[in-house]
């Protein structure tokens, strides 16, 4: 966690200069003590910084160290491992407390959830916590499907380069941040808003981004018309006055402004808008024109659709930015960089900008960025100071990680990248940028399914994703909060994999030796192509594959040292390829 802020939003001076929605929510109690359960997860771990840095109370409790409790140990906060000794202690640690936020992962009969009610405590989840966390600030909630957590980061470095000071909760480590938490000394306050679980029901940001809207969660969402739903609730709860700054080339966003048009229109009526699109490009691109009404491109003197906020008339404009041709913020010329990164033009209502140079690869880096760069123009930034902040951005934990590079005893040159790609939207993205960044050389990927109903809603779609790849292994499906009680098996993704050819499935306790031996034996085949790029893909343990592959490589004659950790023995593995 970066800064400290004692006095909290009512002490700071206004964000820049596009001081346009003064919030009137009360300035939280900063001096409660909060008992965070699952304090160790990505979750609920940058809010207990958040409000110690605010000057509040904070203690815990986790099922397992990790390296987050060491990192809130070290901050002064205790944190209890493993069951209490006894109900009586248990006691002793709750009693004090004036709220508990618990991780959506416990459920309401958790003996501790149980112990803190009978003591009369409040007990809210983490999408209770946010409302009251965020009420004082200038919320930006940054929502999407995909992208969400890079946007977020990035935007967060945009503003600190301006000279504004935000606070900011990300969903992953962000080096360049100092971690997942930032506590600023300004009014402005970042979120990464989920929607999964309502995460982000109850917030009303006064600036919203969508990256994009699609279906990502069947355990929750029972199809697409549902996700549209929420996050058109999500949208019209903008403050009024406030901005919602969104992705118009992507189809999903679309239909949620549709329905947001729909709500205006009959805000009184059934929320029943239809799920059609305005505009649907399939590879939107500088050159493709709009298809989207024009009173969804706003200017300086015009103001979007009215949304409906809890029943009242509110008036939020509406800002896109995309590839396509009359977006507010236009990203032109989308180009890859020899090794990695790209670079466009930048347009904004028809006027040149400036160049946007990027790092990390990937069409969908170059949107995130477009996000950011729109949304801190919202918040008073100029284009150049965000422009220069965003060619700095090195990358969030997870998101195209480079894991290092080696060379394998038969002669073949790897690199190895990690990436939390787990949908296969994602997937393509990823796997495209690693096009990008391979520059001839082989990219082969290593995929874990996430979650048995993700698979089965989506195999198709997963079976499709990966033709940007030379080679796919996949391997055991990551079961996560589900049983398998849908029947699938890994091998019913590897045998759909039509392109590339050659897709293996490979058994978790077999595959660092699998990639070890695959790896030799390609030298011959990759020499002309100059290595292999191999990415690991997914949400789960995959990622601490890359570490020990990249490990067995360096030191060839210590294989038998570093066996995976078999940490999915819940994950059926009986059924044959």
């Amino acid at each position: 966690m970066t800064g400290q802020n004692s006095a909290g939003p009512a002490a700071a001076q206004k964000a820049g200069p596009a001081s346009f929605v003064t919030p009137s929510q009360p300035q939280p109690d900063r001096a409660k003590r909060v008992h965070f359960l699952g304090i160790g997860g990505s979750g609920l771990s940058p809010l207990a910084q958040i409000h110690l840095a605010g000057g509040g109370e904070v203690s815990g409790s986790d099922q397992e160290d990790s390296a987050r409790v060491a990192m809130l140990r070290a901050l002064g906060i205790a944190v209890r491992v493993g069951p209490p000794a006894d109900p009586a202690a248990l006691a002793t640690e709750l009693r004090g407390a004036d709220v508990i936020v618990a991780s959506s992962a416990l459920r309401d009969d958790h003996p501790e959830i149980v112990a803190a009610r009978a003591l009369g405590i409040p007990v809210m989840r983490r999408s209770d916590w946010l409302p009251e966390l965020t009420a004082a600030y200038r919320l930006v909630a940054v929502a999407g499907s995909h992208g969400k957590t890079t946007t977020a980061a990035m935007l967060t470095l945009v503003l600190r380069a301006a000279g504004v000071d935000p606070t900011a909760v990300i969903g992953a480590e962000v080096a360049q941040l100092g971690g997942s938490a930032v506590a600023g000394t300004s009014d402005v306050f970042v979120l990464e808003a989920d929607e999964y679980g309502g995460a982000f029901a109850g917030l009303d940001p006064e600036l919203a981004v969508i990256t994009n809207v699609e279906w990502e969660h069947p355990d929750l969402f029972p199809d697409e018309a549902s996700v549209h739903a929420v996050f058109t609730d999500f949208a019209a709860r903008v403050r009024p006055g406030g901005r919602l700054v969104v992705c118009g080339d992507h189809p999903g966003v679309a239909a949620v402004l549709a329905r947001l048009d729909q709500r205006a229109a009959a805000p009184d009526q059934p929320r029943t808008a239809p799920d059609q699109p305005r505009a649907t490009p399939e590879q939107p691109g500088p050159d493709q024109p709009r298809t989207a009404p024009d009173q969804l491109r706003a200017t300086p003197d015009q103001t979007g659709p009215t949304l409906d906020q809890t029943g009242a008339a509110a008036r939020a404009r509406v800002v896109d930015y995309g590839f396509a041709a009359g977006r507010t913020w236009q990203a032109v010329g989308y180009t890859p960089r020899p090794g990695g990164g790209s670079v466009s033009t930048v347009w904004h209502d028809g006027v040149e900008v400036g160049e946007l140079a990027l790092a990390l690869p990937g069409p969908h880096v170059a949107l995130n960025a477009l996000a950011a760069l729109a949304t801190s123009a919202e918040l008073g930034v100029v284009p150049e100071t965000a422009l220069r902040a965003l060619g700095t951005f090195s990358g969030a934990a997870r998101r195209f990680d480079t894991v290092g590079q080696a060379i394998t005893a038969g002669g073949t040159a790897v690199e190895i990248v990690d990436d939390y790609a787990h949908h296969p939207t994602e997937i393509r993205a990823t796997l495209r940028a690693a096009r990008d960044r391979a520059a001839g050389r082989q990219v082969w990927a290593v995929t874990q399914p996430h979650t048995f109903s993700r698979l089965a809603a989506l195999l198709d779609d997963f079976a499709t994703a990966f033709e940007d790849a030379d080679r796919v292994y996949v391997t055991d499906i990551y079961a996560a909060r589900e049983t398998d009680d849908l029947g699938l098996h890994a091998t019913d993704l590897a045998k759909r994999i039509s392109r590339p050819r050659r897709s293996d499935y490979v058994s978790w306790p077999e595959l660092l030796d699998r990639l070890l031996t695959d790896l030799d034996a390609a030298a011959d085949d990759v020499q002309g192509d100059r290595g292999v790029l191999l990415l690991t893909l997914g949400a789960g343990t995959i990622t601490t594959v890359g570490p020990l592959l990249l490990d067995r490589l360096r030191r060839p004659g210590d294989h038998d040292q570093t066996p995976v950790p078999d940490t999915m023995g819940q994950i059926p593995r009986t059924r044959p390829a």
